[in-house]
């Protein structure tokens, strides 16, 4: 059961308890489930520990603590499958997927994804717990994969988390940066397809060509919205598909999957609010696409990443 402690500022003193908390980014959810579910709140000042109500009005210096309600069942079955964990604290965990494997079972995969290995990891450790990722990527996309470790964590990571893609594109684009502003649909009957139509939803990418050849480019890109295989359909709007991407009309000849890799995330630790900065080394399918289009190598593509999404503006 994890416990979470939050001292009161003196800004917030005189406030009603409900009211500190949602102020301190604790969800509306997670306080009902705290009230109702789970053993209540304390407030904390020297030695003395108070059992406290919602209403109650907090001081300043007083520590308010709470014990996090136990995890909800899930269905998804433990797997010992490898999970590459690049980052973890009480509150987040930042995954590395290679391409092929599915973040969540569907219908499709039901097993040997990216949630049945690490609630095994948990399992193995003793803990109960479910899956939570902030961001999903695509099956054959690979990368970086934030996850919140409670109900207190998602909310508040969700919504700091910016991410950086890279993306080997066909075609030659010229350095610089760009803006993709169109709206993105479901494709006919498609389940899995999408495509640019005027009736869609708002879907923006914003995008930074780092590199160029006469044949490709290399690509970053800042998903403003979060569409279904957004980057992938806004480069072949733009007559640049993404190589390896058949679905889109990229070739397979140099990368046998879209090239597309979650590369940087960025986000802000729940609680204390510190920014943290995750970097994925990129895949050996990805160089060899680099490679083969006449693009940078691994060390100048990995310096390239250095100044993207840092933590300190």
């Amino acid at each position: 059961m994890q416990m979470l402690h939050f001292r009161v500022p003196t800004s917030c003193n005189g406030m009603r308890l409900n009211i500190f908390l949602r102020t301190m980014g604790v969800s509306s959810a997670c306080i009902k489930a705290v009230k109702y579910q789970g053993t209540g709140f304390c407030v904390r000042l020297g030695d003395e520990v108070i059992p406290v109500h919602t209403d109650y009005r907090v001081a300043t210096a007083q520590i308010v603590s709470f014990a996090l309600p136990p995890e909800p069942p899930t269905a998804v079955q433990p797997e010992p499958l490898p999970i590459d964990v690049i980052y973890e604290d009480e509150f987040a965990a930042v995954l590395n997927k290679p391409a092929g494997i599915a973040v969540h079972p569907t219908l499709n995969h039901t097993s040997g994804t990216l949630a049945n290995g690490w609630l095994y990891r948990l399992k193995c450790r003793g803990e109960d717990g479910v899956f939570r990722p902030v961001n999903r990527i695509d099956k054959n996309t690979s990368g970086l994969v934030l996850c919140a470790q409670n109900a207190f964590a998602a909310p508040e990571l969700a919504k700091t988390v910016q991410k950086c893609y890279l993306a080997l594109v066909e075609g030659p684009l010229p350095v610089g940066s760009g803006r993709i502003d169109v709206p993105i649909a479901r494709r006919g009957d498609s389940i899995i397809g999408r495509c640019v139509r005027e009736d869609g939803k708002p879907s923006v990418t914003e995008y930074t060509v780092l590199a160029a050849s006469a044949s490709h480019a290399l690509v970053s890109c800042f998903p403003v919205t979060g569409r279904t295989h957004q980057i992938r359909v806004h480069f072949s709007w733009l007559g640049h598909p993404l190589a390896g991407d058949s679905l889109y009309g990229g070739h397979t000849d140099i990368i046998a999957r879209h090239a597309l890799h979650c590369a940087v995330l960025r986000f802000n630790r729940p609680a204390d609010h510190e920014p943290r900065r995750v970097q994925s080394p990129l895949p050996e399918d990805f160089l060899a696409a680099c490679c083969a289009a006449y693009l940078p190598d691994k060390e100048e593509i990995q310096t390239m990443l250095q100044s993207v999404l840092p933590c300190a503006e």
